[in-house]
C-alpha cells in the first residue's frame, strides 16, 4: 500500500477528495440557496428570518473554504465552478422562495441531504486513520444535527 506525505493511502485517500469535492459542490449550492432565501424572504418572519438566514450562510461560506483546504491537504484540487457545482450537487435548487415555511423546509432537507454526505465521507476517513477529515466531518454534523432540531422547532411552532 503506497501511502502520501501525510501518511494515508494514496487510493483511499483519493477516493475521499473526490468525495469531499461532491460535498464542495453540495455546500455551495446551499450557500447559494442560503442567500436566495435572505434576500427574497417576506411576510411577518421577516426580520428574524432574513438575520438566521444571513448567520446560515455566514457559516456555510466558512465550511466551504474548511471543505476546499481538506481537498488541497489531501493533494487534490477542489472543484471551484458553478458548472461543476451544478453538475455535481443533489441539492434542490431555491429559486424565488419567499415563504417562511418553504424557506424551512429546503434548509432541512437540504441539511438532511448534506449530512448523509458527511456520514460517508466520515466513515470512509476513519477506515483509513484519516483524523483531520474525521474530526471536520464530525463537527459539521454536530452543527447541522442542532440546526435540523431547531428548524424543526421552529416548524411546529408555525403550524
Amino acid at each position: 500500500m503506497k501511502l502520501n506525505k501525510l501518511g494515508l493511502p494514496e487510493k483511499e485517500t483519493l477516493a475521499l477528495a473526490t468525495d469531499l469535492n461532491v460535498l464542495l459542490a453540495n455546500f455551495q449550492v446551499y450557500y447559494q440557496n442560503l442567500r436566495g432565501l435572505h434576500w427574497n424572504i417576506r411576510g411577518k418572519r421577516f426580520f428574524d428570518l432574513h438575520l438566521k438566514f444571513e448567520e446560515l450562510y455566514n457559516d456555510s461560506q466558512l465550511k466551504i473554504d474548511l471543505i476546499a483546504e481538506r481537498i488541497l491537504t489531501l493533494g487534490q484540487t477542489p472543484l471551484h465552478t458553478f458548472e461543476d457545482y451544478v453538475k455535481n450537487s443533489k441539492l434542490p435548487i431555491g429559486k424565488n422562495i419567499h415563504n417562511d415555511e418553504e424557506a424551512i423546509n429546503l434548509i432541512l432537507n437540504s441539511l438532511s441531504h448534506l449530512l448523509r454526505i458527511e456520514r460517508v465521507i466520515l466513515s470512509q476517513a476513519s477506515e483509513i486513520a484519516d483524523e483531520g477529515t474525521n474530526s471536520m466531518m464530525s463537527d459539521f454534523i454536530s452543527e447541522q444535527e442542532k440546526t435540523i432540531w431547531m428548524m424543526s422547532a421552529w416548524l411546529e411552532e408555525s403550524i
